[in-house]
């Protein structure tokens, strides 16, 4: 059965979208994954994914027309399926035949209240798509508990996608009737999320009908408004630590390095909310429990589960679930590696220079510059040098990008995400060092916007702090390469016939040999190298 496609939300503050490009006409086969259109938000350009296979056999948008959030898009079905019922009944409202089973239908959401009449100032708040990749989510935090006030613009929840954490913003005031998905559980894009309307409004069976599978959900009752009722005392008390404590994740993870129970910080922050500063700024009183000393062993204080004691001769294994990140990690490189013919190039790079310049550099009051960095300085003039490894395979054609936009590979708790340093090659290296610093720390505090990690046309990804001498890397698509990087080693080198103790680092390219040849790939890495072994000519 034909599946309608609604314009998504593909920010938390988009309201509408204009459709840059389709990159699918109506009568191309769409397999699932398959790049439908590229849309513009309110923050980027971004690729919007088929998650549907079949037939294209309607566009609702045109290149460079704009719409609201779930107004049509597309329809995907069978070849010569008679869509004519979809197109009228999104046009005139009309209400679909018994038998189509409209269930079926990924509908916009006003159809799916269809058998169940919503109250006039009632809103059901569904799971919102806060990125291009995310088809899950799951709720950190809950900003706002059932029976609150809710003003247009309050952030009612922090949501954690594939890429990110995020505060969701209320798009309309009232009260806060019902929460449908509670904190550290997930649910797929469009689940109900929470309802809110007018203090008192009986929603009974609205939660139900929005739900998967019709499920009832017991916890639907217009008690649920009553500050006296179990549900909200429940919500309320269940948890006496830290989990019921409105802080950002931020400042949650500060507090978890630094072993601070945030049961004892005062938030400055909105509602007495806690932030950053509140953290940092904390001073332990000489009463704090004796679970504060871990301060002096920030490692201890990361550890979120004790290890089990297991006697000598004993089986023990843990299954951990699964974050939606590692997921999406697991989709993405298992189809690059699986798509992509991936072959590697090493060289060994002089890095004497290198240690040289950058002591100088970092003589500058204010500067900090790492190695990391001027590989990447030297990667992206390169990559002008060499715009075929600035590139981008698709099935009917090669994108040559002559912008330079360096994905830098950044380790997280839960797994791995690229921040896009935009436009790398017209950046200084303390540019580059300080754009570095920022996009890092942000991404593993998991800070970061969507938009912050699209769009990159080459990815590097450093190995060397932790002493690895030399790696292979899949790559990170539709990129055609990523660059591998090791340690700099101290060793005998044969220099004008003799030997002498010389710095080298060893980089492994990786390339889609689709896009990349050999010869291309192996004249990159030698200008790469002429840059890294002579880092004044990266000043020219």
């Amino acid at each position: 059965m034909a599946t309608i496609i609604t314009m998504p939300r593909l920010s938390d503050t988009m309201t509408e979208g204009t459709v840059a490009t389709w990159l699918k006409k109506v009568g191309d086969t769409i397999k699932e994954g398959d790049i439908l259109a590229e849309i513009e938000t309110d923050k980027a350009t971004m690729e919007f994914e088929s998650f549907n296979s079949g037939t294209l056999l309607h566009i609702g948008i045109e290149a460079g027309k704009t719409a609201p959030v779930d107004s049509l898009l597309a329809i995907i079905g069978k070849e010569g399926e008679d869509i004519s019922a979809l197109l009228s009944g999104t046009s005139a409202s009309s209400t679909p035949k018994a038998e189509e089973k409209p269930t079926e239908v990924e509908a916009p959401k006003e159809n799916k209240a269809a058998s169940v009449e919503i109250p006039s100032g009632v809103k059901v708040i569904t799971m919102p798509r806060l990125s291009d990749t995310m088809t899950t989510g799951t709720v950190a935090t809950w900003l706002k508990k059932v029976g609150d006030a809710v003003k247009e613009g309050d952030m009612l929840a922090e949501i954690e996608t594939d890429k990110a954490t995020m505060e969701f913003e209320s798009f309309n005031a009232g009260t806060l009737l019902y929460i449908g998905i509670q904190e550290g559980e997930s649910a797929p894009v469009d689940s109900v999320l929470a309802i809110i309307g007018p203090a008192g409004t009986d929603i009974t069976g609205i939660a139900e009908n929005y739900s998967k599978g019709g499920e009832t959900k017991s916890e639907v009752k217009t008690e649920a408004t009553s500050p006296s009722t179990p549900a909200q005392t429940t919500q309320e008390t269940s948890n006496s630590d830290n989990s019921r404590i409105f802080a950002s994740p931020l400042a949650r993870q500060i507090a978890k390095d630094k072993g601070i129970n945030l049961s004892q910080v005062k938030g400055s922050g909105e509602n007495g909310r806690i932030v950053k500063s509140d953290v940092e700024n904390f001073t332990a009183s000489t009463s704090a429990a004796p679970t504060q000393t871990t301060t002096s062993q920030p490692e201890v204080a990361t550890t979120t589960t004790v290890k089990p004691f297991v006697p000598a001769g004993e089986t023990y294994s843990e299954k951990i679930p699964n974050s939606t990140m590692r997921k999406v990690i697991a989709k993405r490189l298992s189809e690059s590696i699986f798509t992509a013919p991936h072959f590697y190039l090493t060289i060994e790079v002089a890095m004497d220079e290198a240690m040289k310049s950058r002591a100088t550099i970092n003589t500058i009051p204010d500067t900090k510059v790492s190695f990391n960095d001027m590989v990447i300085k030297a990667c992206a003039m390169a990559l002008k040098k060499h715009p075929k490894v600035n590139s981008q395979w698709a099935d009917d054609a090669i994108t040559i990008h002559h912008h330079v936009n360096i994905g830098v590979a950044v380790a997280v708790e839960d797994g791995l995400v690229v921040p896009v340093l935009k436009f790398a090659d017209q950046m200084s290296l303390s540019q580059i060092g300080n754009n570095v610093k920022d996009v890092a720390g942000r991404a593993k505090n998991k800070k970061l916007q969507p938009a912050e990690m699209e769009g990159s046309t080459f990815t590097v990804s450093n190995l060397g702090m932790f002493g690895i001498t030399e790696f292979t890397s899949i790559i990170n698509q539709p990129n055609s390469a990523i660059l591998s990087v090791g340690a700099i080693v101290e060793k005998p080198v044969v220099r004008d016939g003799q030997i002498v103790v010389g710095n080298t680092m060893k980089v492994t390219l990786a390339c889609d040999h689709r896009t990349v040849d050999g010869a291309t790939g192996a004249q990159f890495l030698q200008t790469l190298r002429t840059y890294l072994e002579n880092p004044v000519t990266m000043l020219a």
